[in-house]
């Protein structure tokens, strides 16, 4: 169970910085007033709620793991099936979390005329 979590735990940090990085046309653009923008725009990115899809990913997975480990094996196959699930449904809900602040970014940024190019 601890390897699993020291091979996610990389995928779990790259998540997480992803969410930030932006890439517009400058052209025309007051720099200025887009990284005043750019601050307004992840304030709302940050009512995207992480923690509820990381734990509710971990525990989905996790009892999806104690069920394969349950068919598969005796009672430690279990518990180590059960924290490589959960480990790994901690991984995909920060990733879907990451990405869905993206998202509402380039949104917010388009709404305010800028071309997001990415």
């Amino acid at each position: 169970m601890k390897t699993g979590f020291f091979l996610l735990l990389p995928l779990l940090l790259a998540a997480c910085s992803a969410s930030n990085r932006v890439i517009i046309d400058r052209e025309g653009v007051d720099m200025g007033q887009y990284h005043q923008d750019l601050s307004a725009c992840r304030v709302y990115a940050d009512e995207v709620s992480s923690g509820q899809r990381v734990a509710g990913s971990a525990v989905g997975s996790a009892v999806v793991g104690a069920a394969i480990g349950a068919i598969v094996g005796d009672s430690r196959t279990v518990a180590k099936a059960a924290g490589v699930g959960g480990v790994a449904g901690a991984a995909r809900g920060a990733g879907s979390a990451a990405q869905e602040k993206n998202r509402v970014v380039r949104n917010c940024l388009r709404g305010r005329g800028y071309k997001v190019l990415n």
